[in-house]
């Protein structure tokens, strides 16, 4: 669903170059107008069908939905998908929004549907899930540090932190650069209780998240530095790369981590 830089990249590293066995994505979505012109080429070139409405989508003969667009499409076609498949939300900045995130998990348990969200650009997701179950976790906190251009088209010449708060308020100010800070919450202590600092610094070339995280278990602290996508600087690219892990444990009969 979306064919933009995540979705071309699936096609070509699914379809083309074949890296994940005995599947294939059949199907792609995109219901803009000007989509109808340019979807056709796409389809042929990576040998799948294209749709320009969600029911016909739906009716294909797809096992899972990989949502590769943005917020707005995923919290308004997340409810019909589900309904009918497993779904695979990239745009996870929906479930900020406790009472959709509320209703969609209902919904799936209702029709017997699995919602996956990778990891995206960030690691450590089954230490914190571990955590949190325990029940001893403390505090998290994530600070992203990123090439200033990417976050804004002021021009900078040193760094500046541009958002210091909750998750929550992090992805409703920067919806295309907190998705990071929503899966982190969602494993560990929720969008209200995890700290989240943005920095835009124009000396730096990669996406960088540190997280630290303190509880009854101990000390967890990870950094992690992404090498942006080509194609899209404003998304790490190891953010693909997760979908396709997230798609191979699906299947897989060994899951190593959660």
């Amino acid at each position: 669903m979306g064919k933009g830089n995540l979705g071309t990249y699936l096609l070509q590293k699914i379809n083309k170059e074949q890296l994940l066995p005995n599947t294939s994505i059949i199907a792609i979505l995109d219901e803009r107008e000007k989509a109808r012109v340019e979807l056709p080429a796409i389809a042929a070139e990576y040998e799948c069908l294209a749709f320009h409405d969600i029911q016909s989508f739906l009716q294909s003969d797809i096992d899972i939905v990989v949502e590769c667009s943005n917020i707005e499409t995923a919290k308004t076609y997340a409810f019909d998908v589900i309904q009918e498949k497993d779904l695979m939300v990239i745009s996870i900045g929906a479930f900020a929004d406790l009472s959709f995130a509320t209703q969609l998990t209902q919904a799936a348990q209702e029709s017997r549907h699995r919602i996956y969200l990778p990891s995206g650009a960030i690691g450590g997701l089954d230490a914190l899930k571990a955590a949190a179950l325990d029940g001893g976790l403390e505090s998290v906190t994530l600070t992203t540090r990123k090439p200033a251009h990417s976050l804004t088209a002021e021009e900078m010449t040193a760094e500046q932190t541009l958002f210091e708060g909750s998750a929550r308020d992090a992805i409703e100010q920067f919806p295309k650069n907190a998705n990071v800070a929503i899966v982190l919450s969602l494993a560990g202590m929720g969008v209200e209780k995890t700290n989240v600092q943005i920095i835009a610094d124009p000396a730096v070339t990669q996406n960088i998240h540190h997280i630290e995280a303190k509880g009854a278990f101990g000390e967890f602290e990870m950094t992690i530095k992404n090498n942006p996508s080509p194609d899209n600087p404003k998304t790490s690219h190891i953010t693909g790369a997760s979908i396709l892990a997230a798609l191979a444990n699906s299947k897989s009969a060994v899951v190593v981590g959660s």
